[in-house]
């Protein structure tokens, strides 16, 4: 199982993921509804993707995510469940108690 633990190591695993797919950046760009550049600014770590992305490219790469151990299953799903504004307002309320312990 590889960890990714910053944005160059995603646009790697972005690159890793298209050419399992055997796919040029337009190509896999289509496949996903963007655009080649938008893949490319991924791969350089320019930018990061959505998680509804990376899901997509998984499927279309054909490959599959293993969450590790520790990883709250229920928690993600809810987060997953909640609309762009209700999980901003998680985050500030997470970082309010997290500056407020430190």
């Amino acid at each position: 199982m590889t960890s990714i633990a910053t944005i160059e190591e995603l646009g790697a695993a972005v690159r890793s993921l298209r050419r399992r797919a055997g796919l040029t950046q337009a190509e896999f760009a289509s496949a996903l509804g963007t655009t080649q550049s938008a893949v490319s600014r991924w791969e350089r770590g320019h930018d990061e993707p959505r998680v509804s992305t990376l899901l997509a490219m998984l499927d279309v790469a054909g490959a599959t995510l293993e969450l590790g151990d520790g990883v709250d299953r229920t928690q993600i799903r809810q987060h997953l469940a909640m609309s762009p504004r209700q999980r901003l307002h998680a985050v500030r309320n997470v970082s309010r108690l997290a500056a407020a312990a430190g």
